[in-house]
């Protein structure tokens, strides 16, 4: 484990090779699962927003979902994202490959709105852990949703830290991404010091 600010980063996310790779892993990462993703208080207001803004292109499950349970389930502190059944996100929608992609960025990509997607689901397979003002960062390696990525990654020998640079600048600013790339670095040395 590694420290940026104040960030404590786990060695995987420095050493792991990995890359998204849709067409491989069909969007699992928006439909596979026990519950939806973790949400920050701070996006309620903007997940409402586009739910009202999607909510009529997205499947009839998902509607009856929101309308049954709601959009956001949990605390204040422990908040995430309705799901249809237990895993599917209630923003996904299908392409005609059947790959799960997330309404919200095709929204953000077609410039109907201004803001992506949650920060957890941009993070993904990056997770956060916030314990006494700390967040801890590790690499939730779930072997059937990330397996073509790491497959991917190794093949275009991609890291996962440069992988997800644009999340992790959002999430903590360019000072702290540049950082945190020198401090992966180091690891790496050390890593192959250690082979």
């Amino acid at each position: 484990m590694f420290q940026v600010q104040n960030t404590l980063i786990s060695d995987d996310i420095a050493l792991a090779k990995f890359a998204c790779h849709l067409s491989a892993c069909k969007g699992g990462c928006c439909v596979v699962g026990e519950g939806g993703a973790p949400i920050d208080a701070s996006e309620v207001t903007i997940l409402n927003k586009a739910w009202e803004l999607l909510k009529d292109e997205l499947p009839v499950a998902s509607r009856e979902e929101v309308i049954s349970n709601g959009l956001i389930r949990g605390k204040s502190d422990d908040l995430e994202l309705a799901c249809v059944g237990t895993a599917e996100c209630v923003f996904v929608q299908k392409n005609n490959e059947g790959v799960a992609l997330c309404s919200i960025q095709k929204a953000y990509f077609d410039g109907r709105i201004g803001w992506e997607k949650p920060i957890s689901c941009h993070l993904f397979p990056i997770r956060i852990m916030e314990i006494s003002g700390i967040d801890f960062l590790n690499f939730e390696y779930i072997p059937e949703i990330c397996e073509s990525g790491a497959i991917h990654g190794r093949g275009k020998n991609e890291y996962l830290a440069e992988h997800l640079s644009k999340p992790l600048t959002r999430k903590y600013g360019e000072q702290w991404y540049n950082e945190f790339l020198s401090a992966c670095e180091h690891v790496r040395i050390l890593n192959n010091k250690d082979s």
